[in-house]
Protein backbone atom coordinates (compact mmCIF):
# COMPACT_ATOMS: atom_id res chain seq x y z
CA UNK A 1 0.00 0.00 0.00
CA UNK A 2 1.10 3.65 -0.77
CA UNK A 3 0.61 7.00 0.19
CA UNK A 4 -1.82 7.53 -1.81
CA UNK A 5 -4.47 5.09 -0.88
CA UNK A 6 -4.82 6.87 2.38
CA UNK A 7 -8.00 8.76 3.09
CA UNK A 8 -7.81 12.40 3.49
CA UNK A 9 -8.01 12.49 6.89
CA UNK A 10 -4.78 10.64 7.29
CA UNK A 11 -2.84 12.34 5.28
CA UNK A 12 -4.01 15.79 7.44
CA UNK A 13 -2.83 13.38 10.07
CA UNK A 14 0.46 13.19 8.84
CA UNK A 15 0.55 16.53 7.68
CA UNK A 16 -0.22 18.03 10.75
CA UNK A 17 2.64 15.68 12.88
CA UNK A 18 4.68 17.39 15.03
CA UNK A 19 7.70 18.48 13.49
CA UNK A 20 10.27 18.02 15.92
CA UNK A 21 9.86 14.24 15.90
CA UNK A 22 11.04 14.81 11.93
CA UNK A 23 14.71 14.15 11.71
CA UNK A 24 16.24 17.08 10.91
CA UNK A 25 19.30 15.56 9.46
CA UNK A 26 17.78 12.63 7.21
CA UNK A 27 20.23 11.97 4.03
CA UNK A 28 23.05 11.98 6.91
CA UNK A 29 21.02 10.33 9.17
CA UNK A 30 20.36 7.29 7.36
CA UNK A 31 23.85 6.64 6.18
CA UNK A 32 24.95 6.67 9.61
CA UNK A 33 22.08 4.27 9.86
CA UNK A 34 23.39 2.00 7.65
CA UNK A 35 27.00 2.22 8.29
CA UNK A 36 27.02 3.52 4.94
CA UNK A 37 25.81 -0.56 3.44
CA UNK A 38 23.03 1.00 1.45
CA UNK A 39 21.68 -2.68 0.92
CA UNK A 40 20.91 -2.67 4.89
CA UNK A 41 17.87 -0.65 6.14
CA UNK A 42 18.36 2.06 8.14
CA UNK A 43 17.69 1.48 12.12
CA UNK A 44 16.22 4.72 12.45
CA UNK A 45 12.76 5.59 14.59
CA UNK A 46 10.64 3.67 11.73
CA UNK A 47 12.79 0.52 12.78
CA UNK A 48 12.34 1.19 16.04
CA UNK A 49 8.45 2.19 15.78
CA UNK A 50 8.06 -1.10 13.88
CA UNK A 51 9.89 -2.87 17.01
CA UNK A 52 7.91 -1.21 19.37
CA UNK A 53 4.92 -2.31 17.80
CA UNK A 54 6.00 -5.95 17.23
CA UNK A 55 6.77 -6.35 20.93
CA UNK A 56 3.07 -4.71 21.26
CA UNK A 57 1.06 -6.91 19.17
CA UNK A 58 3.05 -10.15 20.78
CA UNK A 59 3.15 -9.26 24.63
CA UNK A 60 -0.54 -7.43 24.56
CA UNK A 61 -2.02 -10.26 23.17
CA UNK A 62 -0.30 -13.11 25.18
CA UNK A 63 -1.37 -10.91 28.82
CA UNK A 64 -4.91 -10.29 28.06
CA UNK A 65 -4.38 -6.24 26.99
CA UNK A 66 -5.17 -7.43 23.16
CA UNK A 67 -7.77 -9.62 22.10
CA UNK A 68 -5.95 -11.89 20.28
CA UNK A 69 -7.89 -12.67 17.67
CA UNK A 70 -6.49 -9.05 16.66
CA UNK A 71 -2.95 -10.24 16.71
CA UNK A 72 -2.38 -12.00 13.33
CA UNK A 73 -4.04 -9.33 10.88
CA UNK A 74 -2.54 -6.45 12.95
CA UNK A 75 1.00 -8.23 12.68
CA UNK A 76 0.55 -9.00 9.36
CA UNK A 77 -0.62 -4.83 8.43
CA UNK A 78 2.63 -3.96 10.45
CA UNK A 79 4.63 -6.81 8.27
CA UNK A 80 3.50 -4.54 5.12
CA UNK A 81 4.09 -0.78 6.48
CA UNK A 82 7.53 -2.25 7.18
CA UNK A 83 8.40 -4.24 3.95
CA UNK A 84 7.09 -0.51 1.93
CA UNK A 85 9.82 1.11 4.29
CA UNK A 86 12.09 -0.93 3.23
CA UNK A 87 11.84 -0.90 -0.45
CA UNK A 88 11.22 2.46 -1.17
CA UNK A 89 7.79 2.85 -0.05
CA UNK A 90 6.90 5.63 3.20
CA UNK A 91 9.14 5.58 6.18
CA UNK A 92 7.84 7.91 8.84
CA UNK A 93 9.51 8.49 11.66
CA UNK A 94 6.92 9.31 14.59
CA UNK A 95 4.06 6.99 15.27
CA UNK A 96 1.99 10.29 14.31
CA UNK A 97 3.09 9.14 10.85
CA UNK A 98 3.59 5.54 11.22
CA UNK A 99 -0.43 4.92 12.91
CA UNK A 100 -2.78 6.03 9.64
CA UNK A 101 -0.47 3.41 7.48
CA UNK A 102 -0.94 0.64 9.58
CA UNK A 103 -4.57 1.58 9.85
CA UNK A 104 -4.54 1.54 6.11
CA UNK A 105 -3.08 -2.07 5.92
CA UNK A 106 -4.81 -3.44 9.03
CA UNK A 107 -8.10 -1.70 9.45
CA UNK A 108 -9.19 0.95 12.25
CA UNK A 109 -8.92 -1.35 14.62
CA UNK A 110 -5.23 -1.69 14.26
CA UNK A 111 -4.91 1.60 16.96
CA UNK A 112 -5.54 -0.71 19.57
CA UNK A 113 -1.80 -1.37 19.84
CA UNK A 114 -1.32 2.07 21.18
CA UNK A 115 -3.27 1.85 23.93
CA UNK A 116 -0.95 2.53 26.96
CA UNK A 117 1.70 4.24 24.71
CA UNK A 118 2.10 8.04 23.83
CA UNK A 119 4.54 9.63 20.93
CA UNK A 120 6.13 10.36 23.75
CA UNK A 121 7.63 7.38 25.42
CA UNK A 122 7.67 6.01 21.87
CA UNK A 123 10.12 8.71 20.69
CA UNK A 124 12.07 8.60 24.14
CA UNK A 125 12.48 4.53 23.05
CA UNK A 126 13.44 5.01 20.08
CA UNK A 127 16.34 7.91 20.75
CA UNK A 128 17.82 5.74 23.38
CA UNK A 129 17.69 2.40 21.15
CA UNK A 130 19.58 4.86 18.39
CA UNK A 131 21.90 6.39 21.10
CA UNK A 132 22.76 3.44 22.42
CA UNK A 133 23.94 2.08 19.21
CA UNK A 134 26.28 5.11 18.66
CA UNK A 135 27.73 4.67 21.85
CA UNK A 136 28.82 1.27 20.80
CA UNK A 137 30.20 2.41 17.82
CA UNK A 138 32.26 5.06 19.55
CA UNK A 139 33.25 2.79 22.42
CA UNK A 140 34.85 0.69 19.87
CA UNK A 141 36.53 3.56 18.37
CA UNK A 142 37.87 4.84 21.54
CA UNK A 143 38.66 1.00 22.34
CA UNK A 144 40.90 1.01 19.07
CA UNK A 145 42.54 4.27 20.10
CA UNK A 146 43.74 3.24 23.73
CA UNK A 147 44.70 0.19 21.98
CA UNK A 148 46.98 1.46 18.87
CA UNK A 149 48.32 4.45 21.47
CA UNK A 150 49.48 0.92 23.57
CA UNK A 151 51.18 -0.64 20.70
CA UNK A 152 52.94 2.56 20.09
CA UNK A 153 54.05 3.24 23.96
CA UNK A 154 55.72 -0.42 23.76
CA UNK A 155 57.51 1.14 20.32
CA UNK A 156 58.67 4.03 22.48
CA UNK A 157 59.69 2.76 25.75
CA UNK A 158 63.46 4.19 25.90
CA UNK A 159 62.63 6.65 23.33
CA UNK A 160 63.42 9.92 25.23
CA UNK A 161 61.87 12.80 24.41
CA UNK A 162 61.36 16.57 25.88
CA UNK A 163 58.34 17.46 27.64
CA UNK A 164 56.68 20.91 27.81
CA UNK A 165 54.61 23.04 30.47
CA UNK A 166 53.80 26.64 29.46
CA UNK A 167 54.56 25.98 25.90
CA UNK A 168 58.45 25.95 27.32
CA UNK A 169 60.98 22.43 27.29
CA UNK A 170 60.63 21.37 30.67
CA UNK A 171 61.89 18.04 31.68
CA UNK A 172 62.80 15.01 29.59
CA UNK A 173 60.46 11.79 29.67
CA UNK A 174 59.64 8.97 27.65
CA UNK A 175 57.97 8.88 24.49
CA UNK A 176 55.68 5.78 25.76
CA UNK A 177 55.27 7.53 28.91
CA UNK A 178 53.53 10.34 27.20
CA UNK A 179 51.28 7.25 25.22
CA UNK A 180 50.66 6.49 28.32
CA UNK A 181 49.02 9.20 29.22
CA UNK A 182 46.90 10.10 26.92
CA UNK A 183 45.69 5.65 27.22
CA UNK A 184 44.70 6.91 30.56
CA UNK A 185 42.68 9.92 28.99
CA UNK A 186 40.91 7.80 26.62
CA UNK A 187 40.76 4.65 28.56
CA UNK A 188 38.51 7.43 31.12
CA UNK A 189 36.61 8.53 28.16
CA UNK A 190 35.45 4.86 28.08
CA UNK A 191 34.36 4.26 31.69
CA UNK A 192 32.04 7.62 30.87
CA UNK A 193 30.98 5.83 27.67
CA UNK A 194 30.04 2.52 29.61
CA UNK A 195 28.27 4.72 32.51
CA UNK A 196 26.40 6.78 30.52
CA UNK A 197 25.34 3.73 28.14
CA UNK A 198 23.97 2.43 31.87
CA UNK A 199 21.91 5.13 31.56
CA UNK A 200 20.90 5.14 28.31
CA UNK A 201 20.15 1.34 27.88
CA UNK A 202 16.70 1.78 29.91
CA UNK A 203 13.20 1.83 28.36
CA UNK A 204 10.41 3.84 28.26
CA UNK A 205 7.98 2.31 26.76
CA UNK A 206 4.85 1.83 28.40
CA UNK A 207 5.64 4.92 30.50
CA UNK A 208 2.94 6.83 28.50
CA UNK A 209 3.72 10.61 29.36
CA UNK A 210 3.84 11.99 32.48
CA UNK A 211 2.13 9.62 34.98
CA UNK A 212 2.44 6.84 33.33
CA UNK A 213 -1.73 4.76 32.13
CA UNK A 214 -4.13 2.51 33.40
CA UNK A 215 -3.44 -0.04 31.21
CA UNK A 216 -1.33 -2.38 33.13
CA UNK A 217 1.39 -2.39 30.47
CA UNK A 218 4.05 -5.31 30.98
CA UNK A 219 7.06 -2.51 30.79
CA UNK A 220 9.87 -5.28 32.30
CA UNK A 221 8.87 -6.80 29.39
CA UNK A 222 8.82 -4.96 26.79
CA UNK A 223 12.21 -3.08 27.62
CA UNK A 224 13.07 -6.78 27.61
CA UNK A 225 12.21 -7.29 23.95
CA UNK A 226 13.58 -4.26 23.05
CA UNK A 227 17.05 -5.68 24.17
CA UNK A 228 17.23 -2.55 26.94
CA UNK A 229 18.60 -3.65 30.54
CA UNK A 230 15.59 -2.13 32.47
CA UNK A 231 12.94 0.58 32.50
CA UNK A 232 13.15 4.15 34.04
CA UNK A 233 11.82 3.59 37.13
CA UNK A 234 9.61 6.86 37.04
CA UNK A 235 7.19 7.47 34.43
CA UNK A 236 7.95 11.14 34.47
CA UNK A 237 11.44 11.36 34.66
CA UNK A 238 11.36 8.76 31.26
CA UNK A 239 10.04 11.46 28.93
CA UNK A 240 10.17 14.64 30.22
CA UNK A 241 13.32 15.39 32.91
CA UNK A 242 16.02 12.62 31.22
CA UNK A 243 15.10 13.45 27.79
CA UNK A 244 16.94 17.42 28.63
CA UNK A 245 19.81 15.08 31.12
CA UNK A 246 20.92 12.99 28.40
CA UNK A 247 21.78 16.29 26.05
CA UNK A 248 24.34 17.93 28.36
CA UNK A 249 25.35 13.99 29.36
CA UNK A 250 26.40 13.23 25.61
CA UNK A 251 28.07 16.69 25.36
CA UNK A 252 30.05 15.96 28.04
CA UNK A 253 30.79 12.54 26.93
CA UNK A 254 31.76 13.86 23.24
CA UNK A 255 33.29 16.88 24.21
CA UNK A 256 35.98 15.00 26.53
CA UNK A 257 37.33 12.77 23.15
CA UNK A 258 37.21 16.21 21.48
CA UNK A 259 39.85 17.99 24.22
CA UNK A 260 41.41 14.49 24.29
CA UNK A 261 42.09 14.52 20.52
CA UNK A 262 42.73 18.54 20.03
CA UNK A 263 45.31 18.41 22.52
CA UNK A 264 47.39 15.29 21.07
CA UNK A 265 47.20 17.39 17.75
CA UNK A 266 48.62 20.63 19.19
CA UNK A 267 51.39 18.78 20.54
CA UNK A 268 52.49 17.77 17.35
CA UNK A 269 51.52 21.03 15.26
CA UNK A 270 54.10 22.29 18.05
CA UNK A 271 56.92 20.55 16.30
CA UNK A 272 55.82 21.51 13.08
CA UNK A 273 56.95 25.18 13.79
CA UNK A 274 60.63 23.52 13.78
CA UNK A 275 63.23 23.98 11.28
CA UNK A 276 64.06 20.20 12.35
CA UNK A 277 61.06 18.32 13.96
CA UNK A 278 62.00 15.69 16.26
CA UNK A 279 57.66 14.15 15.27
CA UNK A 280 56.51 14.50 12.12
CA UNK A 281 54.02 12.81 10.13
CA UNK A 282 55.13 10.39 7.68
CA UNK A 283 54.81 11.82 3.91
CA UNK A 284 52.18 8.65 2.36
CA UNK A 285 50.07 11.19 0.52
CA UNK A 286 46.89 10.86 2.79
CA UNK A 287 48.55 12.33 5.59
CA UNK A 288 50.80 15.65 4.63
CA UNK A 289 50.66 17.64 0.53
CA UNK A 290 52.89 19.66 -0.91
CA UNK A 291 52.28 23.54 -0.76
CA UNK A 292 50.91 25.13 -3.84
CA UNK A 293 53.46 27.74 -3.84
CA UNK A 294 56.47 26.81 -1.95
CA UNK A 295 58.13 23.57 -2.49
CA UNK A 296 59.96 22.96 0.54
CA UNK A 297 56.36 22.91 2.93
CA UNK A 298 54.58 20.19 3.58
CA UNK A 299 52.03 20.81 4.92
CA UNK A 300 50.09 18.20 7.84
CA UNK A 301 46.74 18.18 5.89
CA UNK A 302 45.60 15.60 8.49
CA UNK A 303 46.48 17.71 11.61
CA UNK A 304 43.91 20.36 10.25
CA UNK A 305 41.40 19.30 9.28
CA UNK A 306 41.15 16.68 12.28
CA UNK A 307 41.70 19.60 14.70
CA UNK A 308 38.74 21.66 13.02
CA UNK A 309 36.45 18.63 13.40
CA UNK A 310 37.37 18.45 16.79
CA UNK A 311 36.48 22.00 17.35
CA UNK A 312 33.64 21.63 15.47
CA UNK A 313 32.14 19.10 18.18
CA UNK A 314 32.99 21.50 20.94
CA UNK A 315 30.62 23.83 19.53
CA UNK A 316 28.41 21.66 18.53
CA UNK A 317 28.40 19.84 21.89
CA UNK A 318 27.82 23.60 23.33
CA UNK A 319 25.11 24.01 21.73
CA UNK A 320 23.14 20.50 22.93
CA UNK A 321 23.58 21.99 26.52
CA UNK A 322 22.37 25.72 25.59
CA UNK A 323 19.49 24.03 23.93
CA UNK A 324 18.58 21.94 27.12
CA UNK A 325 18.86 25.16 29.47
CA UNK A 326 16.40 27.17 30.94
CA UNK A 327 13.10 25.01 29.76
CA UNK A 328 10.71 23.64 31.11
CA UNK A 329 10.11 20.08 31.76
CA UNK A 330 8.63 18.49 28.89
CA UNK A 331 9.92 20.59 26.18
CA UNK A 332 11.60 19.23 23.05
CA UNK A 333 13.94 21.71 22.27
CA UNK A 334 17.25 19.35 24.19
CA UNK A 335 15.63 16.17 21.99
CA UNK A 336 16.46 14.67 18.49
CA UNK A 337 18.84 13.42 15.99
CA UNK A 338 21.08 15.31 16.12
CA UNK A 339 22.29 14.22 19.48
CA UNK A 340 23.00 11.08 17.89
CA UNK A 341 24.90 12.47 15.24
CA UNK A 342 27.53 14.29 17.41
CA UNK A 343 27.81 11.05 19.14
CA UNK A 344 28.55 9.70 15.22
CA UNK A 345 30.66 12.59 14.45
CA UNK A 346 32.98 11.90 17.69
CA UNK A 347 33.71 8.74 16.34
CA UNK A 348 34.85 9.85 12.92
CA UNK A 349 36.98 12.06 14.54
CA UNK A 350 38.22 8.94 16.06
CA UNK A 351 38.77 7.44 12.96
CA UNK A 352 40.70 10.60 11.46
CA UNK A 353 42.62 10.25 14.60
CA UNK A 354 43.46 6.96 14.17
CA UNK A 355 44.96 7.65 11.02
CA UNK A 356 47.11 10.15 12.66
CA UNK A 357 48.64 7.83 14.97
CA UNK A 358 49.86 5.40 12.32
CA UNK A 359 51.13 7.78 10.59
CA UNK A 360 53.18 8.88 13.20
CA UNK A 361 56.99 9.11 12.57
CA UNK A 362 59.47 9.50 15.60
CA UNK A 363 62.98 10.65 15.50
CA UNK A 364 64.95 9.82 19.06
CA UNK A 365 68.41 11.02 17.62
CA UNK A 366 66.36 14.28 17.11
CA UNK A 367 64.75 14.60 20.25
CA UNK A 368 67.60 13.79 22.43
CA UNK A 369 69.57 16.63 21.05
CA UNK A 370 67.12 18.99 21.54
CA UNK A 371 67.14 18.30 25.11
CA UNK A 372 70.78 18.04 24.94
CA UNK A 373 70.60 21.99 23.42
CA UNK A 374 68.97 22.80 26.74
CA UNK A 375 68.85 22.58 30.24
CA UNK A 376 65.64 20.85 30.86
CA UNK A 377 68.05 18.06 33.17
CA UNK A 378 68.43 21.04 35.65
CA UNK A 379 66.12 20.18 38.09
CA UNK A 380 67.38 17.05 38.80
CA UNK A 381 70.75 18.83 40.03
CA UNK A 382 68.51 19.95 42.87
CA UNK A 383 66.87 16.99 43.26
CA UNK A 384 70.32 15.00 43.69
CA UNK A 385 71.80 17.45 46.11
CA UNK A 386 68.83 17.45 48.60
CA UNK A 387 68.49 13.22 47.83
CA UNK A 388 71.94 12.30 48.15
CA UNK A 389 73.79 15.12 50.12
CA UNK A 390 70.77 16.67 52.30
CA UNK A 391 70.82 20.18 50.55
CA UNK A 392 67.73 21.52 50.96
CA UNK A 393 65.74 21.80 47.58
CA UNK A 394 65.63 25.44 47.69
CA UNK A 395 69.43 25.77 48.07
CA UNK A 396 69.93 23.48 45.28
CA UNK A 397 67.20 25.06 42.69
CA UNK A 398 69.13 28.43 43.39
CA UNK A 399 72.71 26.53 42.77
CA UNK A 400 70.95 24.94 39.57
CA UNK A 401 69.73 28.43 38.47
CA UNK A 402 73.05 30.45 38.55
CA UNK A 403 74.74 27.27 36.47
CA UNK A 404 71.60 27.91 33.75
CA UNK A 405 72.16 31.52 33.73
CA UNK A 406 76.24 31.07 33.47
CA UNK A 407 75.71 28.15 30.47
CA UNK A 408 73.24 30.58 28.37
CA UNK A 409 74.95 33.46 28.89
CA UNK A 410 78.09 31.58 27.62
CA UNK A 411 76.76 29.45 24.85
CA UNK A 412 77.27 26.49 26.93
CA UNK A 413 75.60 22.97 27.16
CA UNK A 414 74.81 20.43 29.16
CA UNK A 415 77.23 18.08 27.05
CA UNK A 416 79.98 21.06 27.20
CA UNK A 417 79.77 22.23 30.44
CA UNK A 418 82.62 22.31 32.62
CA UNK A 419 82.68 20.70 35.78
CA UNK A 420 84.93 23.36 37.64
CA UNK A 421 82.46 25.97 37.02
CA UNK A 422 79.88 24.05 38.06
CA UNK A 423 82.35 23.94 41.31
CA UNK A 424 82.82 27.73 41.49
CA UNK A 425 79.24 28.60 41.37
CA UNK A 426 78.31 26.26 44.26
CA UNK A 427 80.70 27.24 46.28
CA UNK A 428 79.94 30.80 45.83
CA UNK A 429 76.54 30.60 46.52
CA UNK A 430 76.51 28.53 49.60
CA UNK A 431 78.92 31.00 51.06
CA UNK A 432 76.33 33.22 51.22
CA UNK A 433 73.85 30.85 52.72
CA UNK A 434 73.95 30.68 57.05
CA UNK A 435 73.57 27.04 56.78
CA UNK A 436 76.83 25.03 58.78
CA UNK A 437 76.25 21.47 58.45
CA UNK A 438 76.01 21.80 53.88
CA UNK A 439 79.37 20.83 52.49
CA UNK A 440 81.19 23.67 51.61
CA UNK A 441 82.48 22.61 48.10
CA UNK A 442 80.16 20.67 45.51
CA UNK A 443 79.13 17.22 46.92
CA UNK A 444 79.27 15.79 42.63
CA UNK A 445 82.02 14.47 41.38
CA UNK A 446 82.39 15.30 37.70
CA UNK A 447 81.08 11.97 36.71
CA UNK A 448 78.29 12.22 38.98
CA UNK A 449 77.53 15.75 37.19
CA UNK A 450 77.62 15.03 34.32
CA UNK A 451 75.17 11.86 34.25
CA UNK A 452 72.89 14.03 36.47
CA UNK A 453 72.31 15.70 33.14
CA UNK A 454 71.89 13.21 30.73
CA UNK A 455 68.49 12.56 30.00
CA UNK A 456 68.23 9.09 29.45
CA UNK A 457 69.59 8.78 32.86
CA UNK A 458 67.14 10.88 34.76
CA UNK A 459 63.84 9.14 32.70
CA UNK A 460 65.37 5.84 33.93
CA UNK A 461 66.18 7.05 37.45
CA UNK A 462 62.79 7.98 38.45
CA UNK A 463 61.33 5.95 41.24
CA UNK A 464 57.83 7.48 41.83
CA UNK A 465 54.89 5.14 41.09
CA UNK A 466 54.00 5.98 37.54
CA UNK A 467 56.89 7.69 36.23
CA UNK A 468 58.68 6.55 33.15
CA UNK A 469 61.32 4.29 34.24
CA UNK A 470 60.95 1.26 31.99
CA UNK A 471 59.93 -0.98 34.89
CA UNK A 472 56.80 1.04 36.00
CA UNK A 473 56.52 1.82 32.46
CA UNK A 474 55.98 -1.48 31.11
CA UNK A 475 53.64 -2.19 34.16
CA UNK A 476 51.17 0.37 33.69
CA UNK A 477 51.61 -0.44 30.07
CA UNK A 478 50.90 -4.03 31.25
CA UNK A 479 47.98 -2.87 32.82
CA UNK A 480 46.50 -0.61 30.19
CA UNK A 481 46.34 -4.27 27.88
CA UNK A 482 44.06 -5.39 30.81
CA UNK A 483 41.88 -2.59 30.69
CA UNK A 484 41.58 -2.91 27.01
CA UNK A 485 40.71 -6.46 27.01
CA UNK A 486 37.81 -5.67 29.80
CA UNK A 487 36.70 -3.11 27.75
CA UNK A 488 36.37 -5.29 24.50
CA UNK A 489 34.40 -7.30 26.69
CA UNK A 490 32.32 -5.29 27.90
CA UNK A 491 31.49 -4.16 24.43
CA UNK A 492 30.97 -8.11 22.97
CA UNK A 493 28.41 -8.67 25.79
CA UNK A 494 26.06 -5.19 25.22
CA UNK A 495 26.27 -5.58 21.47
CA UNK A 496 25.27 -9.37 21.74
CA UNK A 497 22.66 -8.51 24.25
CA UNK A 498 21.06 -6.43 21.34
CA UNK A 499 21.84 -8.86 18.98
CA UNK A 500 19.65 -11.42 20.54
CA UNK A 501 17.13 -9.45 21.74
CA UNK A 502 16.38 -8.81 17.81
CA UNK A 503 16.65 -11.98 16.88
CA UNK A 504 14.03 -13.62 19.65
CA UNK A 505 11.77 -10.46 18.70
CA UNK A 506 11.97 -11.29 14.69
CA UNK A 507 11.13 -15.01 15.43
CA UNK A 508 8.11 -14.39 17.73
CA UNK A 509 6.90 -11.87 14.77
CA UNK A 510 7.59 -14.27 12.64
CA UNK A 511 5.93 -17.33 14.51
CA UNK A 512 3.17 -15.14 14.80
CA UNK A 513 2.94 -13.81 10.90
CA UNK A 514 2.49 -17.99 10.60
CA UNK A 515 -0.58 -18.66 12.18
CA UNK A 516 -2.43 -16.94 9.56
Amino acid sequence: MNHQTLTEEQQQQIAKAPKWAYNPYAESHTAYLRNNDVTKPAEDYFYWLSQMNKASIIINSEEGLLDKKYAVPFAQGLHTVIKNGNTGGPRPQNIVEFEPYLIAEAGPEASRIHAGRSSQDMLTTASMAIMRQALLDLSAAVISIAETLNELAEKNKETIIPAYTNGVAAQPTSYGHYLHAFIEGFCRDQDRIQEYYQRVNRCALGSMVLNGTGWPLNRDRLASCLGFDEVFENCYDATQIYTLEYAAETAAVCSVIALHVSNFIADIMQQYAQTRPWILLQEDGTSTYVSSAMPQKRNPGILNSTRTKASSILGDCTGAVIRAHNIPSGMADARGVDLTLLVWETTNLLQEFHHILTAIHINPQRSLEELNLDWTASQEVADLLMRKYNIPFRIGHHVASNIVDFARKNNLYPTNFPYKEACRIYKNYTATIDIIDIPKVFPMDEYEFKTTLDPTAIVQHRAVKGGPQLPELKRMLTESIRKIKDYKLWHDQKSTAIAIAKKNLEAAFQKLLKQS
